[in-house]
């Protein structure tokens, strides 16, 4: 039986039916979300998905996902969707404000959701996001988000109602959406934290079972570049003292290859295992959001990238790629945390490797500005530039932070954690320009500081 064939009056029909269509919209909404979130564990995942669903839902032109972060004490945009302008919405996740910041940071200390009619005319609304992106707010409903201890984690956000303004009943669709929603994603925070716990109860386990297994190699290189350079103080020793003058030279020469190469191979065993051993560490810190306290002091920008280079050289040519450098012979010396900043290149340049087809190139590239005011003037420049595949917008937008992804195989996206942090201890940037098909960029920007 429908509404239309009661004996109601017409205002009553009409009234019912609303209230039906309401109704309906709220169970799709439920259905919706929850077949969106019921196999996901990921919380980036259950993030997206969350606001994709919900604008979808409302229908709404945008939106944006907050995550409150309690160790920084600010709102953080997980994801924004920004239907007439994807890129300038891929630009601002990562971004924070804080708390009581626009009317998203005033719902979340407040947490009273909010309609707003005329965000154009409304003295809270954060305007500067709107001018970064070039996205003119209209309209726009907000609703703070608990966890199940009635906690306030977050905001979400929906932006300029497709169709007239937002009102009553989208609310309740977004509070609907809203509650479910973060009960997924504080199971996932749950899950995340758990795995994270567990990696660094076996990490540092590892971290001593590879102390143990580099030792030997260590201690095996130390021990053979003494007993050649013993070998060769005795083969110097020996081509003096020799009467037949055809017999040193011919001495030197069987040996002259050896003599040249040793240093250099010994020093690459002597890198990798310190390196390894380093990387150990940064995961560790990684995982557990640690920046340790830089160690500054006087250092050749030159001469740590030919380190990093030696050390991965035999990995790029494997795959075929050329690792060039350039304005190396002019790059100055600066105050360095020599471990971080070659940890910030390797990561860099060890991830361009396998994203560079055979036959294509890695260009590390040094400039500097020795005057002015950092960021615009005094600084080192380094760039990482691949001929590569280039890389998904919606892996560029979350670089360097700590939703970072990786699209290698098995990858954890913790090696751009690791070059934030070092860049960030150094007092830096780093910035990222790619493309498909086009290949990647990544400038790096010290201040410069000599002394």
């Amino acid at each position: 039986m429908s509404v239309a064939d009661t004996h109601l009056s017409p205002e009553e029909q009409n009234r019912l039916r609303s209230e039906l269509e309401k109704r309906d919209k709220e169970l799709t909404a439920v259905l919706k979300i929850s077949h969106a979130l019921s196999s996901m564990t990921s919380v980036d995942d259950l993030v997206r998905e969350t606001l994709e669903v919900l604008l979808e839902t409302i229908g709404a032109h945008g939106g944006a996902l907050y995550l409150y972060d309690e160790k920084k004490d600010r709102l953080v945009f997980s994801y924004v969707i920004n239907t007439e302008n994807p890129a300038a919405a891929a630009d601002l996740i990562g971004k924070a404000l804080e708390p009581g910041q626009g009317i998203a940071g005033q719902v979340f200390q407040s947490g009273q959701a909010e309609l707003v009619s005329d965000a154009v005319h409304d003295p809270r609304h954060h305007r500067a996001l709107g001018e970064r992106t070039g996205y003119v707010t209209r309209n726009m409903v907000t609703l703070p988000l608990m966890n199940f201890q009635g906690k306030r984690v977050g905001v979400m956000q929906a932006l300029n109602k497709i169709e007239g303004s937002f009102d009553e009943e989208d609310l309740d669709l977004l509070s609907i959406m809203g509650t479910q929603a973060m009960t997924a994603i504080e199971n996932a925070r749950l899950f995340e934290e758990a795995r994270a716990a567990s990696i660094m109860h076996y990490l540092g386990d590892i971290s001593h079972d590879i102390k143990n297994l580099m030792t030997p190699a260590q201690t095996g290189a130390q021990t053979l570049e003494a007993v050649l350079l013993g070998t060769f103080e005795g083969l110097d020793r020996f081509c003096r003292e020799c009467e037949d003058s055809a017999y040193p030279s011919r001495v030197k020469e069987v040996c002259r290859s050896l003599r040249e190469l040793y240093p250099e191979m010994i020093g690459m065993v002597t890198d990798s295992v310190d390196a390894a051993q380093e990387r150990v560490r940064e995961i560790a810190d990684a995982l557990k959001g640690v920046i340790a306290e830089p160690v500054f002091e006087p250092a050749s920008v030159a001469d740590l990238i030919r380190t990093v280079l030696r050390t991965l050289k035999g990995v790029a040519e494997k795959n075929g790629v050329t690792l060039l450098t350039e304005g190396l012979e002019d790059a100055p010396a600066l105050l360095l945390d020599k471990k971080r900043l070659y940890s910030a290149i390797y990561n860099l340049v060890n991830n361009a490797i396998p994203e560079t087809p055979s036959g294509g190139s890695i260009t590390v590239r040094v400039s500097s500005r020795p005057e002015g005011t950092f960021p615009e003037g005094a600084y080192v420049q380094i760039e990482v530039a691949d001929t590569g595949r280039g890389m998904p917008e919606e892996v560029k937008a979350r670089l360097f932070t700590e939703n970072a992804i990786s699209t290698k195989p098995g990858g954890t996206g913790l090696g751009t954690r690791i070059v934030k942090n070092a860049i960030d201890a150094h007092g830096g940037t780093v910035t990222v320009d790619s493309e498909a098909g086009e290949g990647t960029t990544f400038t790096v920007r010290l201040p410069y500081k000599s002394s």
